[in-house]
């Protein structure tokens, strides 16, 4: 198997260094990478070429239209028999590509997506960024879990290979941003692909670095999926309701106490059990106390983030036309 690797960038050189030197250390190493540079100013081509030696890459620079229709351009100069996408704040364990060989020789995906993880050397505010992105109490860890209990797997692009017939069938993203990777994952399973979750192809996602930066990204997550309702109304489940629910719960409590004391009770109850229980599980899993009171702050940040975005998109939503689409290519994506 022969893969192509599409790395969309946008000012970040010194995390692709990181990224591209992980991919140097690849046991399975019949792969391309192709670096296409998303109209940056922070340009990463000196970058690229420190590694011309040791990995067959080439580098290309377009125009800004967003990480959708960066990787669609990735993919029209991808000769692979099968793509995989990184996001460039990626680090890539050196028994990746040996792991997803091997499960598509025995049994072949159309498409597969893998989890993301804590690095050992992250900072405790990153895992525990981490770990809110990938924990049950945050239905972050749904999607990940080895039994897949969200269902059909819906691959995200962070992470996520797929055929070249895949491609060569449905074409590449309609979406540049605002849900990009939700709506192509959609369009992969109407075509009759079959999809899945390889747990053991997981990288390590940086993700953000602060949480007023994490609050924005999920932010943008929140008006994405509501995006996706403007495209596929059916899509919008009853479980992508409860950051908004809990965001508003939050809201509510000052107004519990002018109500009554006893709900109040119960609300500021509710509360310190969610905090507890997202401590005592980050802290057993991280190995540390400050990784685990970190956790509870970044699960909260991560709830209430999507949350304020679901709601603002969807009070947007109401009163535009009910035709109206967002690609997302005119809208900055929040660093």
């Amino acid at each position: 198997m022969f893969f192509s690797i599409i790395i969309p960038v946008f000012n970040r050189p010194d995390e692709l260094r990181e990224l591209l030197s992980s991919l140097t250390k690849q046991t399975y190493t019949n792969f391309e990478v192709i670096v296409v540079e998303d109209g940056s100013k922070l340009k990463a081509d000196g970058v690229v070429a420190e590694f011309s030696n040791l990995l067959a890459i080439r580098y290309f620079f377009k125009e800004n239209s967003g990480q959708g229709f960066t990787r669609n351009y990735g993919f029209e100069q991808a000769k692979g028999d099968y793509f995989v996408i990184f996001d460039s704040d990626a680090l890539i364990p050196s028994h990746y590509f040996a792991v997803v060989n091997e499960r598509l020789n025995q049994s072949w995906l159309d498409a597969y997506g893998g989890p993301d993880a804590a690095h050992p050397d992250f900072t405790p505010i990153q895992k525990a960024i981490s770990y809110s992105m990938t924990s049950v109490f945050t239905t972050g860890g749904i999607r990940g879990s080895k039994k897949n209990l969200g269902g059909t797997y819906h691959p995200r692009s962070f992470n996520m290979g797929l055929s070249r017939k895949v491609w060569e069938t449905i074409g590449g993203y309609k979406l540049s941003r605002m849900g990009e990777d939700i709506e192509f994952a959609i369009r992969i399973i109407e075509n009759g692909f079959t999809t899945g979750l390889i747990p053991d192809a997981f990288i390590y996602h940086k993700r953000r670095t602060n949480f007023g930066q994490f609050f924005r990204q999920l932010r943008f997550f929140g008006r994405a999926r509501i995006n996706i309702s403007r495209y596929y109304p059916s899509e919008l489940k009853l479980v992508h309701t409860f950051p908004a629910a809990f965001t508003l719960f939050l809201v509510s409590i000052p107004i519990w106490a002018l109500i009554s004391p006893v709900l109040f009770s119960l609300a500021i109850g509710t509360v310190l059990l969610l905090a507890i229980l997202i401590l005592i599980d980050a802290t057993r899993k991280e190995k540390s106390i400050k990784v685990g009171l970190l956790s509870v702050e970044a699960a909260f940040v991560q709830l209430t983030g999507y949350g304020v975005g679901f709601i603002s998109e969807s009070w947007k939503r109401f009163w535009e036309p009910k035709q109206f689409r967002e690609t997302g290519a005119s809208i900055e994506y929040p660093s």
